[in-house]
């Protein structure tokens, strides 16, 4: 995970959508479940015997798969358990996290910001961030030469109203295109496609491209595609989240000690990630043969590695524009999104690091 060229020009993406189907990172929606040993003799944090830790089996979780592949969250928790659930789809890790059986998760902007619109912001905090970046439009070189032949293509995107869809059709506008953002019809066709299925579809040729996050993007170079646009570039600075890490406001008020726990082990293997590039890389890959029953191939894990970043900071303004253009694009109400941010626990873990304090861009509990 390097550092990228500098910023071309801004633009915004995103996001979510309560009335339809939560569209995400992932495939599916089972969870797989299991548990690693306590720390013999320490003693357990807040008293707890466990704290349930949920995450996607997804490139774009590093830290969640660095750092339980390098036993960093179990190290920082001591005497108690650190379980773990993956998912495969945001709304069931949001189910996991409202019905308790989810302390404390990893998850994408849209199912956070989905759940907690659903719930009138009285289920889930955002507490820290996690990764940036990892989002290509993938064509296909024989069909598209340059920006302007994706008008009139077939384009893939994970799900209607999910944060690459709503990305989409915010760039299509901004080319001064017509789509209808339900159907998917006009200037362009979108075609809402699982990312598990989307290099299939490349392949049959039924679609002429992608808009699509990591590992697909790099998936679908592997099958001849071209990237044609690496969504960071349309952002100030390169940067727009990805992912966040939440916790239940229960979980939160009840044992603010284990969420730090947990919070200093993600900034500690943000930390390790940065300093042992290569080895975290095989670290997150073997956590996702551990979890998937399948390792990336070096020619889809190298270069969608190098596409994202991780990082401390939630990013909350691009989660505030990314929300500005869905709603633009008709597919969501104006949210309210106050009180979505809770960065305490996070700032005073960076604090006793050492590290700068990150913002919540006006959108902190009171």
């Amino acid at each position: 995970m390097s550092a990228r060229r500098a910023p071309r020009r801004t633009l915004a993406v995103l996001a979510a959508l309560p009335l339809l189907a939560l569209g995400a990172c992932g495939y599916g929606s089972q969870a797989k479940e299991s548990t690693e040993q306590a720390v013999a003799g320490a003693p357990k944090v807040d008293g707890l015997d466990s704290v349930r830790i949920g995450y996607f089996g997804n490139l774009t979780h590093a830290t969640a798969l660095v750092g339980r592949h390098e036993g960093l969250f179990q190290q920082e928790l001591g005497g108690t358990r650190a379980e773990y659930a993956t998912f495969n789809a945001g709304p069931s890790e949001i189910e996991a996290l409202n019905s308790g059986s989810v302390d404390i998760g990893w998850i994408g902007p849209s199912p956070a910001v989905n759940g907690y619109i659903k719930a009138q912001g009285k289920n889930l905090r955002i507490v820290s961030g996690s990764a940036s970046g990892g989002v290509k439009l993938v064509v296909d070189p024989k069909k598209v030469k340059s920006l302007k032949d994706v008008k009139g293509k077939r384009i893939a995107t994970p799900q209607l109203g999910n944060t690459q869809d709503v990305a989409f059709l915010n760039w299509a506008s901004e080319q001064g295109w017509k789509v209808d953002a339900e159907s998917g019809k006009g200037d362009v066709s979108v075609v809402r496609t699982d990312n598990k299925i989307t290099p299939d579809a490349y392949r049959s040729g039924s679609i002429d491209g992608a808009w699509v996050p990591e590992p697909t993007a790099s998936k679908l170079v592997a099958e001849g595609g071209k990237v044609l646009l690496d969504e960071s570039d349309l952002w100030p600075g390169e940067k727009f989240v990805i992912t966040n890490v939440v916790v239940s406001q229960r979980f939160l008020k009840e044992h603010p000690k284990a969420v730090e726990a947990v919070l200093r082990a993600s900034v500690k293997t943000n930390r390790w990630i940065t300093a042992h590039q290569d080895r975290a890389k095989a670290a997150a890959n073997a956590q996702l043969e551990a979890d998937t029953g399948k390792p990336l191939p070096a020619n889809v894990l190298d270069p969608a590695w190098k596409s994202l970043a991780v990082t401390d900071d939630p990013l909350a303004s691009t989660l505030r524009t990314q929300a500005g253009h869905a709603v633009r694009a008709g597919l969501l109400q104006r949210p309210d999104l106050t009180g979505i941010y809770d960065l305490g626990p996070l700032n005073k873990v960076l604090k006793a690091e050492g590290a700068a304090a990150v913002h919540d861009a006006g959108l902190g509990a009171g």
